[in-house]
């Protein structure tokens, strides 16, 4: 097959070290895989942000293509699992970090990384829940199968206009739990109350800076995208036999807590993976997502754009700027 397609490449230059622009490339150049799929739309993560940067911790070959998600069309397929004309997503893996990934017309990846597009939502929704989607499903999965029920009191969602924090809140209170959002970001206050959040508490609250073992109790569970010592935080405010779900970093590697929170309230960490969790999981995950899960306001999530304007909010989204999901369009029509 012979044809070139349009790709947002980011490439590694002596004089500016990474210079990203949007490129010709011939199809034949895309990596092996069983199945080669035409690129409806894409979405914009922290972790895409980073590899087009240049961020060794996620990627290491150039030149490259970014975009850990995907959702699309079969376009060919040596595998039977997948026909021609199938709809189908792709997210986690090596895909997007040291495989060529989402941000351009084609994509070709092994079968294993493929999920089907479930009945009940279409390639845009997809796109808007995306890895951010699929690691909210798998927090609120993780409060659920720890026994967190809406009864037990209020459920703290950190980085809360995020992609996975604006998700968390969103399914969480369409599942009934009373939603506390954290964020440093005062003007989206009225924005997360109209995804669901019935408190808003701002960032420097759970940043306890005491030194205390223990902080009064207070959360049934938690979302936790920042990490750090915000997590710490957190886990020493957690309620007796809490649980907390922990998917980011953002906020430091380091966890700064003794083991106090574990040993005498039974506080559970979970932690939470996208990238390497099993096919069976993710199609779990993705069918709650396209049912009782999901978000009633998913369109108001997100902000369309071309891989032309990539370039803007890859740096807005390194300075913390971005609210909510970013899709980038690489269909006919949005």
């Amino acid at each position: 097959m012979t044809q070139t397609f349009k790709a947002f490449l980011v490439e590694k230059r002596e004089s500016n070290p990474f210079k990203s622009s949007i490129i010709e490339q011939d199809i034949n150049t895309l990596p092996a895989g069983e199945v080669l799929i035409k690129v409806a739309y894409s979405s914009l993560n922290y972790k895409d942000a980073l590899s087009a940067t240049g961020h060794p911790g996620v990627t290491k070959k150039f030149p490259h293509i970014p975009g850990i998600d995907a959702a699309g069309t079969v376009i060919e397929s040596s595998h039977s699992q997948y026909q021609t004309g199938d709809l189908v997503i792709v997210t986690g893996y090596d895909f997007g970090m040291n495989t060529w990934g989402g941000f351009a017309e084609y994509i070709r990846v092994p079968v294993s990384w493929i999920v089907p597009l479930p009945e009940g939502l279409t390639l845009k929704e997809s796109m808007i829940l995306g890895t951010a989607g699929l690691t909210a499903g798998l927090c609120i999965n993780a409060l659920i199968e720890n026994s967190i029920s809406p009864t037990l009191g209020e459920i703290l969602v950190t980085g809360a206009t995020g992609g996975v924090g604006s998700l968390a809140v969103s399914i969480l209170s369409q599942l009934g739990y009373n939603v506390v959002a954290a964020t440093g970001k005062i003007k989206s206050y009225q924005w997360l109350k109209q995804l669901g959040a019935n408190t808003i508490i701002h960032r420097d609250e759970i940043n306890d800076k005491s030194g205390k073992s223990l902080l009064k109790q207070r959360w049934a569970g938690a979302v936790d995208t920042v990490g750090g010592n915000t997590l710490a935080t957190v886990l020493k405010s957690t309620q007796y036999n809490g649980c907390v779900a922990a998917c980011g970093l953002v906020g430091g590697a380091e966890l700064p807590i003794n083991v106090y929170p574990f040993i005498l309230r039974g506080v559970r960490l979970i932690g939470i993976d996208s990238v390497e969790c099993s096919s069976l999981k993710r199609s779990q995950i993705w069918t709650k997502l396209s049912q009782e899960w999901k978000p009633d306001n998913l369109v108001s999530l997100s902000n369309s754009i071309g891989l032309e304007q990539l370039t803007g909010k890859i740096e807005a989204i390194l300075k913390g700027e971005i609210q909510g999901r970013i899709i980038i369009n690489l269909s006919q029509t949005v």
